[in-house]
């Protein structure tokens, strides 16, 4: 065994005559260990909302969302079509067409947006996933139908278990003055019947309403253009570059944004948050660890005598200098691996348990953990860097030479 680390750990473990040495260096192990499994909690905790959230958008974002980036509806040649198709990684296309509109169910109106997209759209996106009641259906053979937002149902008392007359739809005619006093002349109108109600969260819930693209058409009077152009890839699919992909084969006059790039300012908020988080729990293990000064500066002044003797015995300056440093490691590691044995203990148990839960109308029923070894190991290189500067000053102060050699 290496002799400095074997008189580092005798030193850790074997009794001093001072007592509170002993104290210091465990209550220095103690703080470590505490802040260690916090760190790994919150920040474990925060990544598992941030997964909720993600799943969330990821149930209306899609992988890929192209619109005109020089007006509001656009169309596509066949072979701009093929070589989209063409793409790596490229799954399925859904041309969308969305607008504002009025809608009324009986006294009740509010004005909302109207998507309307294709027979195969959950194979671009999964809205299915997130029905409430009733179930996601566009049309059959002789009815449209409407896929409507929690919110937008509650306003308007909607409910599609017990629902018997029409809703109507209104959107202004194009070209058309308002001064006729006939509505019918200046507003396209349609008729829907809601199918189901979807719960993702308000910024959805209380805005979008879905109807099958024919029924869109109609009501905006666009018989062949479209508002957005919505892809999905193959999983595994590289998304950067497939975007880089479509942005080339598009050109400058469309935007292409992935589901994040479509929902950054939340994204970006949240990792935002986490970092926050883990700088100001930094400084909390910052203030544990001045614990190791306390405690090794006590030691380095109670060894002076085996100091000296070592000395004496040809032991130079960077070898008792090594000693202690390996003192403030051991204290370093020892509570790092104790927090994080206690960090991962009470993660796992929320996982498997879910002890830890939400009040009624929450999404999950309780609070979600995601454990990412990239966390651990940022909190791993944090702690020891801190260790090592907060035991390298009284390790430098207290073993200098004049002090080594006062013993002559």
């Amino acid at each position: 065994m290496n002799l400095s680390f074997f008189i580092a750990r005798r030193y850790l473990f074997s009794k001093k005559s001072n007592n509170a040495i002993n104290i210091i260096s465990w209550i220095s192990i103690s703080a470590i260990a505490v802040t260690t499994a916090a760190l790994i909690i919150i920040l474990s905790a925060m990544n598992g909302l941030t997964s909720v959230v993600s799943d969330l958008y990821n149930s209306f974002e899609p992988d890929l969302n192209i619109r005109y980036a020089k007006g509001k509806h656009f169309v596509l040649s066949e072979t701009q079509l093929k070589q989209l198709r063409s793409v790596r990684g490229v799954k399925t296309l859904a041309f969308c067409l969305q607008d504002k509109a009025l809608l009324k169910n009986g006294d009740l109106q509010g004005l909302v947006s109207i998507k309307g997209v294709p027979d195969h759209y959950t194979d671009v996106v999964r809205i299915d996933t997130a029905v409430i009641d009733g179930a996601f259906l566009l049309r059959n053979a002789n009815t449209h139908f409407a896929f409507i937002g929690r919110g937008v149902a509650g306003q308007l008392q909607i409910n599609p278990s017990n629902f018997i007359d029409q809703l109507a739809l209104f959107s202004p005619k194009k070209g058309k003055s308002s001064s006729s006093l006939n509505p019918d002349d200046n507003f396209s109108q349609v008729y829907v019947t809601p199918s189901g109600i979807f719960s993702l969260n308000d910024d959805f819930d209380f805005k979008y309403v879905f109807v099958d693209l024919a029924t869109a058409r109609q009501l905006f009077e666009e018989p062949e253009r479209y508002s957005q152009l919505e892809i999905a890839c193959t999983p595994g699919t590289d998304i950067t570059l497939a975007q880089k992909e479509v942005e080339r084969v598009l050109g400058g006059d469309y935007t292409v944004k992935t589901k994040y790039q479509a929902n950054d300012v939340l994204f970006k908020s949240l990792e935002t948050e986490k970092l926050v988080t883990f700088i100001i729990l930094g400084f909390v293990l910052l203030i544990a660890t001045f614990n190791i000064i306390g405690a090794l500066t006590m030691l380095i002044i109670e060894k002076q005598k085996d100091i000296k003797t070592l000395y004496c015995l040809g032991a130079d300056r960077s070898f008792i200098r090594l000693i202690f440093m390996r003192e403030g490691l051991l204290i370093t590691i020892s509570g790092a691996l104790i927090g994080l044995l206690i960090g991962l203990l009470v993660c796992f148990i929320q996982i498997k348990f879910h002890i830890v839960k939400f009040g009624s109308n929450f999404i999950m029923d309780y609070y979600p953990i995601e454990i990412r070894w990239s966390d651990l190991l940022w909190i791993s290189l944090m702690i020891l860097a801190i260790g090592f500067f907060a035991a390298l000053y009284p390790v430098r102060v207290f073993t200098r030479n004049d002090l080594l050699q006062s013993g002559h």
